[in-house]
């Protein structure tokens, strides 16, 4: 996440050379690209840690530090 994003709520996730911004609540791409399998990582990772991005999301935008989400196992 970035302290300068605008609604909707995103997060970037980057897997080598490609990156994207991806919705919160759908996890789906908004701008960039990712391959069709590190989308579906980022789908999995993003449902699993939903109430968490939704937190650092709020943090984000008071200027606060983002709390660590762990990776998938």
């Amino acid at each position: 996440m970035y302290f300068d994003d605008h609604p909707p709520p995103t997060f970037h996730a980057r897997y080598g050379e490609h990156e994207a911004q991806v919705s919160i609540a759908a996890a789906e791409v908004l701008s960039g690209t990712l391959p069709r399998g590190a989308h579906a990582l980022v789908r999995e990772w993003a449902g699993l840690h939903r109430e968490e991005l939704d937190a650092d999301w709020e943090l984000a935008h008071q200027g606060q530090p983002l709390a660590r989400i762990d990776p998938l196992p």
